[in-house]
């Protein structure tokens, strides 16, 4: 199985279908912060839910159209980080990401996305990430900002959530900006 140890605290690590009762108590623990801002969190209600999501995740890995990753934080589940696919002819892909509530505020996200950055770069030999955020989700956006990538646009009511449609940000950052 893919494991890329962050360091000492963090590892980043598939999800197997044995962690679904672990991931489903760490998105319903946080349920209230998640729902504002990613739609499936509506939809997963029960422990089968992540079971589903996870069996999707490895088969996404097995197609070699990227991975989500389980974020371990002192052999903890924290969150999720993953490629929303993989476009091969133009060696692109996006990332997207989320932290349990309980884990907010110690710099995990940022120490995560930095290492599927790098891993995208040199392991897969892509060329762009993207990321994506909701306009108003100030934590999200926060991210990309940190990592210095590019705010290249605005893409006006991209995503329904709970309360409408909402803009999103577009953050690009190419192999060649990294120095």
């Amino acid at each position: 199985m893919f494991t890329y140890t962050v360091n000492n605290d963090i590892k980043l690590s598939l999800l197997e279908v044995r962690h679904a009762e672990e991931l489903f108590a760490l998105t319903d623990q946080s349920r209230e912060s998640l729902e504002k801002w990613l739609p499936w969190v509506a939809f997963t209600r029960t422990v089968q839910d992540s079971k589903n999501f996870i069996e999707g995740t490895l088969k996404q890995f097995s197609e070699n159209n990227g991975f989500q990753v389980g974020i371990w934080y002192k052999d903890e589940l924290a969150g999720v980080i993953g490629l929303h696919g993989i476009n091969w002819t133009n060696k692109s892909t996006s990332i997207g990401y989320w932290l349990g509530s309980s884990f907010e505020g110690k710099g995990l996200m940022t120490k995560a996305c930095q290492a599927v950055i790098q891993y995208c770069f040199e392991e897969y030999g892509l060329h762009r990430i993207e990321i994506r955020a909701a306009t108003g989700n100030h934590k999200s956006i926060a991210i990309p900002e940190r990592l210095d990538f590019t705010k290249e646009g605005c893409i006006r009511e991209a995503e329904l959530l709970q309360n409408g449609f909402v803009d999103h940000y577009v953050f690009g950052l190419l192999k060649s900006d990294l120095k």
